[in-house]
């Protein structure tokens, strides 16, 4: 790659925590090439926007934060859009950002340097554009950039990229490309790296990580892949599985998560419906009984099991009875946290032609409802946890309280554990819950550890 004489750069990250980790690798590379990040967009050369085009809200969002920057460019600087919306939309980007000079995918983020380097030396101002349909993005291909976002004590690390699941409503593969793993021996590189930076958790990302493995001809890789992290890191106190899909939790992975302490017990399975017909339409794995029975066999193996789940409504052709089926079934299995999403119109994608037929009050009323729902669930698992002790991992404090999160809680998505006293970040200590609220818990710190009740941490 060319060298790049010191400049600034400006990135903003939208989305979610694999549009994260692709911003950090962009900055790891520019940052190697010579350029300096900086908060201030006034004082930037380059200003790039790590976009998200998965569903209507978030491809506005892009755009009025790529027509903010744009405002307030000034001569010499050069404004980028990157990511999934540059994929998905390549120059028609223009219509809504005409000050852009840049447009770069998702499948060639790597090549970010040197694409700006085209940028700063090119004769004409038309926008340049780089979206080529490969998407290779393992191995060597990445530059060495690391696939981490480090935030705090907790860390996401990329294992995959892209997607060949054929959900209906989904534009995912459109903008990624079919699913692509990452080499086993740069996972683990980048799990010692965190280790040695003092990161205490590790969330394994992907599209789908039970698909881990299937294109390097790797049967149970996920799997696989947890023992072979168990070993090269086993002082990493958490190891967390995201976003699994449904039909691809193995015995193999139960049984791993159940002999590996390390191996969080909790799941990010997105379900998306409980009823059969809706999710036939969705063209997602509709067997509910496989379902109950592989729940049920976790929750055996796994007794402090902690299931996440997502679900959309007002899918087109959900009918009453169809939404009355799917509040049945969330109270039925009694999630610990669940999302809910209204269905978004998204051309290109295979439920396009279903159209949008389900009026926006009912699907906003549909999610109240089921949202509803869930919070009293929410309410009585967490007044489960009162009287016993966790192991919480501190990430703010202020005014003599600490805030963290116990291994029932991802980053950003789950709920809290308020701890009485200031407690230094980074550190992991015992919380006995004396309180419970709709998604977070309230405790002081536990002064006889010996009662712990959850999975032990490792050894350190």
């Amino acid at each position: 790659m060319a060298k790049l004489k010191s400049k600034h750069f400006h990135l903003v990250s939208l989305g979610c925590s694999k549009n994260t980790v692709d911003s950090e690798s962009m900055a790891q590379l520019l940052g190697q090439a010579g350029y300096t990040a900086t908060a201030d967009p006034g004082r930037a050369e380059v200003l790039i926007v790590n976009t998200c085009g998965f569903i209507g809200p978030a491809k506005q969002e892009s755009v009025d934060v790529l027509n903010q920057l744009a405002a307030g460019k000034r001569r010499g600087q050069m404004l980028i859009a990157a990511g999934c919306l540059s994929q998905r939309y390549g120059g028609e980007l223009l219509k809504w950002v005409p000050a852009l000079d840049g447009i770069i995918g998702t499948r060639r983020w790597m090549d970010i340097v040197d694409f700006v380097q085209r940028l700063r030396e090119r004769g004409r101002p038309e926008p340049l554009y780089h979206l080529p349909e490969a998407a290779a993005v393992v191995g060597s291909d990445e530059h060495g950039a690391a696939r981490v976002a480090v935030q705090g004590a907790s860390a996401y690390l990329k294992i995959a990229d892209g997607c060949r699941r054929p959900c209906a409503f989904c534009a995912i593969p459109l903008i990624k490309g079919t699913a692509v793993s990452r080499p086993a021996e740069a996972i683990l590189a980048e799990a010692r790296a965190l280790r040695a930076q003092g990161v205490r958790e590790i969330l394994l990302i992907a599209q789908d990580t039970t698909d881990y493995g299937h294109d390097l001809g790797l049967k149970d890789g996920l799997a696989g892949l947890l023992e072979q992290l168990v070993q090269a890191v086993p002082d990493i106190d958490w190891l967390r599985i995201m976003y699994a899909y449904p039909g691809y939790v193995t015995d193999r992975l139960i049984e791993t998560m159940a002999a590996h302490p390390q191996i969080v017990p909790y799941l990010d399975m997105p379900l998306q419906h409980g009823h059969p017909q809706t999710l036939y339409r969705m063209r997602r794995p509709s067997n509910i009984d496989w379902v109950h029975r592989t729940l049920a066999k976790m929750r055996a193996a796994l007794p402090d099991l902690a299931i996440r789940s997502t679900f959309i409504v007002g899918y087109p052709g959900e009918t009453d009875e169809e939404f009355q089926t799917l509040v049945d079934f969330v109270q039925a299995v009694r999630f610990d946290r669940i999302g809910v999403f209204t269905f978004s119109f998204e051309p290109g994608t295979a439920s396009a032609a279903l159209g949008d037929p389900v009026p926006e009050e009912v699907k906003q009323a549909r999610k109240e409802h089921l949202m509803a729902v869930q919070q009293r669930i929410s309410l009585e698992k967490n007044q489960a946890q009162v009287g016993k002790t966790l192991q919480v991992l501190i990430e703010g404090h202020g005014d003599g309280l600490s805030v963290g999160r116990s291994y029932r809680d991802a980053p950003e998505i789950d709920g809290l554990v308020i701890v009485d006293g200031e407690v230094p970040v980074g550190e992991m200590v015992p919380v006995r819950i004396s309180g419970a609220l709709a998604y977070d818990l309230t405790g002081a710190v536990d002064t006889t550890p010996a009662q712990v009740v959850t999975l032990p941490l490792s050894a350190r």
